[in-house]
């Protein structure tokens, strides 16, 4: 790997879970790492009730849009965690892939987002952790 990891956190609209999941690695991995985040079909705006269980641990993701998967980003990246794409999230031979089950918080309450945001806090730091104390 690299000097810094490159991750890319994918799923079908990256209005939801891929934008949290990108939000605690900014925050958790600060410049140790370079973040993606996109999906297979954007979505035209951010979850609200992401937005607001963000912003509950400090974290603010308000300025990111859910955006396309690149070619780039997929070619770049060390690590591409997908978060129900299924069959719509592209291969990228040689790369390292894990496949995060998550429940989508599209249609969600904020009660029933903060959960899922735990989960995916947990999953990202210990992600970093491995990634940040592997040998180069």
């Amino acid at each position: 790997m690299k000097g810094r990891p490159e991750i890319l956190f994918l799923c079908v609209h990256n209005a939801g879970r891929s934008q949290m999941a990108a939000g605690f690695a900014r925050s958790l991995g600060g410049d140790r790492v370079v973040i993606h985040s996109a999906g297979t079909a954007p979505g035209e705006h951010l979850n609200p009730a992401v937005v607001e269980v963000m912003r509950e641990k400090g974290i603010d993701i308000t300025g990111q849009k859910p955006q396309v998967l690149t070619e780039a980003m997929g070619l770049n990246s060390d690590v591409i965690i997908t978060m129900g794409c299924g069959d719509t999230c592209p291969v990228y031979p040689g790369k390292r892939y894990l496949d995060w089950e998550l429940i989508d918080p599209a249609g969600k309450s904020i009660d029933e987002v903060r959960p899922i945001r735990d989960d995916i806090e947990q999953r990202v730091s210990a992600l970093l952790d491995e990634l940040l104390t592997a040998p180069n």
